[in-house]
């Protein structure tokens, strides 16, 4: 799980630095794997400006450019990306500057007879997306001659952590911010959920007639939306925790299923013929995914379909052909709960992950589905516009709370440390468990992980410090 720093700031209050919270993951059962800056390998890029832009004499697809870098005269650079033009702001590398996405350090060279000094870089050849269709553009106002990196905020330490397969609530920053509120690093931020209010009924309906395999199945449809790039700060983020930005719907989905370990789904209304059902799928079935690949489908496996297809392998992977693209304008965001067991089986036999897959078979929040909706709609009329129809909610999530007795003392008896009965009920309530005066724990829906009195030890310890506990020689037998 990668995530930005500036991001983990969203949810928690801190005045940590980078070393103190890397330390305190580690400390905390959050292994961290590694710390990254994405500006040192773009310390030498600069944001210039074209002056002009001639066709190359010798290469129909060329031009020869005249580039503002600051830094005194102009410098002459050969460039073939199409959206090249006088006027346009971009990202420069001079003579010495490595690019990373093309792995090659410049120098000035002469291109079909024309002497090139540096080069305006896309996204892909900055390694910062997949995106290659044309040099950077930037704001006309960006400041010429200024670090590319520190004006564009990429001067933000990514962390790596190690996520184990029962801590599926820390596959979101908000779970490991709340962790670290726990261990005493900050205060976990109130979580805004938006009041999705709406005039408008549902066009589509939905049900679930597998509640074996998908109990709750929750959508909202959005009217008349534009689908084009995400906003810049969404695609850093995206960018640093290793997702490719692909259009703002999708790039939503993603967010969301990162920022609080919520997988979503957002379908091309157009596309659908008739409601959605979460149903088995039938033997002989196909879907053709979005990772461009076919799939032969059995009837153990949970689908989304309408009327006429199959269009999404359930808590795994969508279809490709309800996906969305650009011409898009109306859109269901589907919201689902999908059985553990169910999703594991399904992706074993079929050989695909995805990162929807490595939650759900973690098992997400049962409890999140109508928040984390009501979130990803709110974001959707914030970036595409549009308007919010009726939420349709179909089945029941397994909300039922796990609640047990348990007694202080058990981390003395199982752990061997001493942890004062007040110190113990504030960790667990920093952790969201509730605990009542006769000290029945109430468990969070996030940590299905908790099933007894030996877990809570294992929270009370971890928070309180792994390093306490005293290492103790084992009995030796006696001969």
């Amino acid at each position: 799980m990668k995530f930005a720093l500036s991001w983990l700031g969203e949810h928690l209050e801190t005045e940590a630095g980078l070393d103190a919270i890397v330390d305190a993951l580690t400390r905390i059962g959050l292994e961290v794997e590694g710390v990254a800056d994405p500006a040192a390998k773009l310390g030498s890029f600069t944001i210039a400006r074209v002056l002009t832009a001639e066709p190359h004499p010798q290469a129909d697809k060329l031009q020869v450019l005249s580039v503002d870098t600051g830094a005194g005269e102009p410098l002459q650079v050969v460039c073939g990306a199409p959206n090249a033009r006088a006027g346009l702001v971009g990202v420069f590398g001079a003579p010495g500057a490595y690019v990373p996405g093309l792995d090659v350090t410049l120098k000035v060279a002469s291109i079909r007879g024309v002497e090139s000094h540096g080069m305006l870089c896309s996204l892909r050849e900055l390694e910062l997306s997949d995106a290659h269709d044309g040099i950077v553009e930037l704001p006309a106002d960006a400041p010429i001659g200024a670090l590319y990196a520190d004006w564009a905020g990429l001067s933000d330490p990514v962390i790596d952590v190690a996520i184990t397969p029962n801590r599926q609530d820390c596959m979101g920053v908000r779970g490991i911010a709340r962790d670290l509120a726990a261990a005493g690093l900050g205060s976990l931020k109130p979580l805004d959920i938006p009041a999705i209010r709406s005039e408008h009924a549902a066009p589509i309906a939905i049900a679930t007639h597998d509640t074996e395999g998908c109990p709750a199945l929750f959508g909202r449809a959005v009217q008349g939306v534009t689908n084009g790039a995400s906003p810049e700060w969404m695609r850093r983020r995206l960018v640093a925790a290793g997702q490719r930005a692909i259009s703002a719907l999708v790039d939503i989905t993603n967010y969301v299923m990162l920022d609080h370990g919520r997988p979503l789904h957002v379908y091309d209304l157009a596309k659908l013929t008739g409601g959605l059902v979460a149903r088995k799928a039938a033997a002989g079935e196909q879907l053709t995914a979005l990772n461009g690949k076919s799939y032969a489908l059995d009837a153990e496996m949970t689908v989304i379909a309408d009327d006429a297809h199959v269009h999404d392998i359930g808590g795994i992977m969508g279809g490709a052909a309800s996906g969305v693209s650009e011409t898009t304008t109306d859109v269901l965001i589907e919201c689902a709960y999908f059985t553990p067991a169910t999703i594991a089986r399904t992706g074993q036999k079929l050989g695909l992950t995805s990162d929807a897959r490595a939650r759900f078979e973690r098992g997400v929040d049962p409890g999140f589905l109508r928040d984390g909706l009501a979130i990803a709609t709110r974001l959707v009329l914030d970036i595409c516009g549009g308007d919010a129809c009726e939420a349709i909610e179909a089945g029941d999530p397994p909300t039922a709370r796990t609640t047990f007795r348990y007694d202080p003392a058990a981390t003395r008896a199982i752990a061997g440390i001493d942890v004062a009965a007040d110190r113990q009920r504030a960790i667990l309530a920093a952790l969201g468990f509730g605990v009542d005066g006769g000290w029945t724990v109430s468990v969070p829906s996030w940590r299905r992980d908790v099933e007894g009195i030996a877990d809570i030890v294992e929270e009370i310890v971890r928070i309180e410090g792994l390093d306490k506990v005293a290492s103790v020689a084992l009995p030796r037998p006696d001969g």
